[in-house]
């Protein structure tokens, strides 16, 4: 067969058989995109440096280019290795992590907030769960089964957040000053809810380990 005819059956076999793209590699960036909005989070309420409240901000533009570059890809693909609507949940629950790190920055500035200890703790903690997840979306293409480990870390630090948003409450009404008491649990709840959609993200990539092993 000459190149020309190998080329056009090679297009034409790959217009009805597309390549599947490489899903693993692409929740892991986008995983590593979180990772980074997080480190940042955690480095701007230890030190209220407002550039890296900027930044955080930044950071939220650049997460939706690669969410958007990960729905395309699933809207797009002939097959996937995994099921859809497990991408499709890892997907949205990694880019609403990175949407409460900008909506937590934002308040605080509003509002007036600076951070304390328990929004410090807090925020360490979301960056403990998320590098567990980072770990454990990009094992799923070489050793899957040990990504479950890294998912159970995630979750176990949501559990220590919800915790540390329990306790931070009954300290903080004890006061009477009411404003800084609302104001203040706005934003423990900002991370909690960031802290939720981690623990969500861990038991997806649960279920995708479970799936394919």
């Amino acid at each position: 067969m000459s190149e020309p005819s190998k080329s056009l059956l090679s297009a034409l076999y790959n217009r009805v058989f597309p390549k599947t793209p490489n899903f693993f590699k692409l929740l892991t960036e986008q995983c590593e995109m979180v990772s980074l909005s997080v480190d940042d989070l955690v480095e701007f309420m230890k030190t209220g440096d407002e550039t890296l409240g900027k930044k955080i901000k930044q950071d939220e533009h650049e997460a939706d280019l690669i969410k958007m570059r990960n729905l395309h890809a699933l809207n797009e693909a002939f097959s996937t290795p995994i099921d859809r609507e497990d991408i499709y949940r890892a997907i949205a629950d990694l880019d609403r992590i990175v949407t409460y790190c900008k909506t937590t920055v934002s308040e605080m500035d509003v509002l007036g907030v600076t951070p304390d200890t328990f929004i410090v703790e807090k925020s360490k903690l979301l960056q403990e769960g998320v590098d567990a997840l980072v770990a454990g979306f990009g094992k799923l293409g070489s050793t899957p089964l040990t990504a479950a480990d890294d998912a159970d870390i995630a979750r176990k630090a949501q559990r220590r957040v919800e915790r540390l948003y329990r306790i931070a409450l009954a300290e903080l009404f004890k006061g009477d000053d009411y404003i800084n008491m609302f104001k203040r649990r706005e934003i423990y709840r900002h991370l909690s809810n960031a802290a939720h959609n981690m623990a969500h993200c861990a038991n997806t990539l649960h279920d995708i380990v479970v799936k394919i092993c």
